[in-house]
């Protein structure tokens, strides 16, 4: 597949007419050969959506709702082709590239229906005669950078709620799914979204720093938003705040999954088995420490080990359900996770073997904190237990990270989770539930190294909207000189 640069509304080459190819993870095979934007390209982007968001603010807000909602049909339409590109680009299962298209159309439904809600109210003044108005407004371009693990998700996340509010967007597109990136951008041009109102930038995988710094400083663009890794997240805020411009950011996780001595052992090990191993783990929300008390620890491995060696790696059409990993260099991440655990004591229940860039479902025991798979996200198919003989410990251990994205709790006991779950440093909490959940409308986000900010219905109008104190006043009012 050939994908060019969507700008004020027109497919274009790169400036210089260079491009990049996107291989299959798995055969090695070229998928999508993407144009290679430059910095000028990314310049006359933000110029063109610049350009454009002056009429798309002015757009009374049911048009803004129609078009959102006609691109939600239009993203339901093309179901077939994104799923071809991301199994293709991304190595994902099918059934996972129609959630992401279902949920991805979810989040346009949503935002549309959100663009009648932004409002403001009525202040109290000390001030005779005076109506003081807090009032919402577009803040102007809004950039959104998406990766590559749930492409269309995360891609519309960063593009729908900017809209609804008034704002025009620029797409930066992964590296890893530029064909599937490049595909939104016809969505929304097939939907009637005027010229410049959504932009669509590829750019080679060596260019990334250059174009995302050019797009963060150019003056018209107001606001940031960035789904991906701690270390990239960092070094995005940084150069923000070199331009005082707020950044809404969603990074990595570390999110446990705590079961106490009187939890559905058969619930936990179904919210463990698809929190920790869905899209291979390669997920911010999944399921990364198991945090199990001592009194059911023995059972629940033996379950959970169970049921995670059967799970089958390779070709969806095979019957697999885990399939390949992003790269190579992922899977060799992974296997000096184990090595390093095992070597400090950690005992391997299932999986633990490598093929090329697929990995087996593993689970670790006896996991302890002097194991880089305790702190460091492994972003794959490797996760450990780690046993605790407390609420209290377990509470501890969960914090005991530098992120805070999800955690789950498994308990018969409603209060004594709740409880817990007050205590837990992440931006979501489950009680009987898997740490892997979204919904469009609810607040997505997380504390400490996990980002700050949130997306997602309501909550995300605060993140793409300038907040303005307005007065109208008597003109004859008395001043003091």
């Amino acid at each position: 597949m050939d994908s060019l640069l969507l700008i004020n509304g027109e497919r274009v080459s790169s400036a210089d007419r260079a491009t990049f190819e996107r291989l299959n993870p798995l055969s090695g095979e070229p998928v999508t050969r993407a144009a290679a934007a430059t910095v000028d390209d990314a310049v006359r982007a933000a110029d063109a959506a610049d350009a454009a968001f002056e009429g798309w603010a002015a757009i009374p807000p049911i048009e803004r709702r129609r078009l959102l909602l006609r691109a939600a049909d239009i993203l339901r339409s093309k179901t077939a082709e994104f799923r071809a590109l991301m199994v293709a680009e991304a190595g994902v299962m099918g059934a996972y590239a129609d959630f992401n298209v279902a949920l991805g159309a979810d989040l346009l439904i949503e935002a549309a229906a959100l663009t009648t809600q932004i409002s403001g109210e009525v202040l109290p003044s000390n001030k005779p005669g005076t109506l003081s108005l807090a009032i919402r407004q577009p803040a102007g371009v809004c950039l959104g950078i998406a990766p590559w693990n749930s492409p269309i998700i995360l891609a519309v996340r960063a593009i729908a709620m900017p809209l609804a509010c008034g704002n025009t967007v620029i797409l930066k597109a992964s590296e890893l799914t530029p064909g599937t990136h490049s595909l939104l951008g016809d969505v929304f041009a097939e939907a009637g979204f005027p010229a410049g109102a959504v932009n669509v930038i590829t750019n080679a995988p060596k260019d990334a720093g250059q174009i995302g710094e050019a797009l963060i400083g150019h003056p018209a663009v107001r606001r940031i938003n960035f789904t991906g890794s701690t270390h990239v997240g960092r070094i995005i805020a940084g150069i923000a705040a070199r331009y005082l411009k707020p950044v809404l950011l969603e990074l990595g996780g570390k999110s446990p999954l705590i079961v106490l001595n009187d939890a559905d052992l058969d619930g936990a090990v179904n919210a463990a088995i698809f929190g920790a191993f869905i899209f291979q783990g390669q997920v911010c929300m999944s399921t990364e420490r198991l945090i199990v008390h001592s009194d059911v620890a023995d059972e629940f491995v033996r379950r959970l080990a169970e049921r995670a060696s059967a799970l089958k790696v390779g070709r969806e059409e095979d019957g697999a359900v885990l399939g390949t990993l992003i790269d190579a260099n992922a899977a060799q991440r992974i296997e000096l996770l184990i090595k390093d655990a095992v070597d400090n004591g950690a005992q391997i229940v299932a999986g633990g073997r490598r093929e090329g860039t697929l990995y087996q479902a593993t689970v670790l025991d006896h996991v302890t904190s002097a194991m880089k798979i305790y702190n460091e996200e492994s972003f794959g198919p490797a996760k450990g237990v780690i046993r605790v003989g407390s609420d209290e410990e377990a509470v501890r251990i969960a914090n005991d990270t530098n992120y805070g994205l999800s955690a789950a709790i498994f308990s018969r006991d409603v209060t004594r989770a709740l409880a817990m779950a007050a205590k837990i440093r992440t931006g979501k909490c489950h009680i009987n539930g898997p740490t892997v959940q979204d919904e469009a409308h609810i607040p997505f986000g997380g504390m400490k190294d996990s980002g700050y900010g949130r997306f997602g219905g309501k909550f995300s109008i605060q993140e793409f909207t300038e907040l303005r104190w307005v007065t109208i006043e008597d003109p004859a009012q008395a001043y003091p000189f």
